[in-house]
């Protein structure tokens, strides 16, 4: 049913890792991730695999600091014996694809009202969190393409005053996977959703929006043994069966952040809470 290249840069294939380290929705809550970072640290080894499964930004006061969290534990990663660059995997979430629309806007047939749409999900904060206004964009699609543009070039000027910013959205993947030929038990990591009648290629928005089909998958999606998301819409906290799991706590809405260590099986090691 899935046929990945291994070439492509919309999915991240991480190998037969010694284990994954797996962090759902964050949701600008400063404090949990740089708890959690703090708590995971200790446990990371060479071998080992970290996965962020998007969702960094969003509804939380504090975006832009959590997106300087991750760089900042990145480099703390990877000044430890053994790790690499490659160990450490980033998923586009839908707040995420909201950011990167949102530069795309002045080419929206209706700017203003995707605009709006996204403001309500999430991305208001978002901006606030880059001493961005909500009201100006809002104004700006009353100025037509050349208002939008000027707009989303002061976002895109605010993301640049930030180091690494801007080369962190752009690195984020998709979807990641150990590799279906050598682990012994293939795992596919993804943001909230997934189409269980379409191959991994073709899933497009299913993979950020497409957040109740996953409850209704059954059975292995070939030619993985397990799917792993990061987010639920609904908010219904963890929940793992055999081909399955949610393990979002509700970070953002009340609940707790997250991390789970899975082994080569498929089984988990821990989970570590902040």
């Amino acid at each position: 049913m899935c046929c990945i290249s291994k070439h492509s840069r919309r999915f991240a294939g991480l190998g037969t890792p010694k284990r994954i380290w797996a962090i759902p929705a964050v949701h600008g809550h400063l404090d949990s991730l740089t708890d959690l970072h703090d708590r995971l640290l200790p446990h990371i080894e060479p071998g080992d695999r970290l996965i962020y499964l998007g969702n960094y930004t969003g509804y939380g006061e504090h975006a832009a600091d959590c997106i300087e969290e991750l760089l900042t534990f990145r480099r703390m990663v990877l000044s430890l014996p053994g790790m690499l660059a490659s160990d450490l995997i980033y998923l586009r979430g839908a707040q995420e694809e909201m950011w990167q629309r949102l530069l795309q806007l002045q080419f929206t047939p209706n700017p203003l009202d995707a605009l709006l749409w996204m403001l309500g999900n999430g991305l208001s904060a978002t901006l606030y969190s880059y001493g961005l206004s909500p009201h100006d964009g809002i104004e700006s699609c009353r100025g037509g393409v050349m208002g939008v543009t000027k707009w989303t070039n002061t976002i895109r000027a605010a993301m640049r005053a930030r180091a690494g910013h801007e080369t962190l959205f752009t690195h984020m993947r998709r979807a990641a996977y150990t590799s279906p030929e050598h682990a012994a038990f293939p795992m596919l990591f993804v943001p909230a959703g997934l189409d269980a009648q379409r191959p991994l290629p073709e899933q497009g928005d299913d993979l950020w929006w497409n957040g109740e089909a996953f409850n209704s998958i059954d059975a292995a999606y070939a030619p993985f043994q397990k799917v792993i998301r990061g987010y639920d819409p609904a908010h219904r906290g963890v929940h793992m069966n055999c081909v399955t799991a949610t393990i979002d706590a509700g970070c953002g809405f009340g609940g707790p952040l997250l991390c789970t260590g899975f082994n080569p099986d498929g089984s988990v090691a821990a989970i570590l809470e902040a």
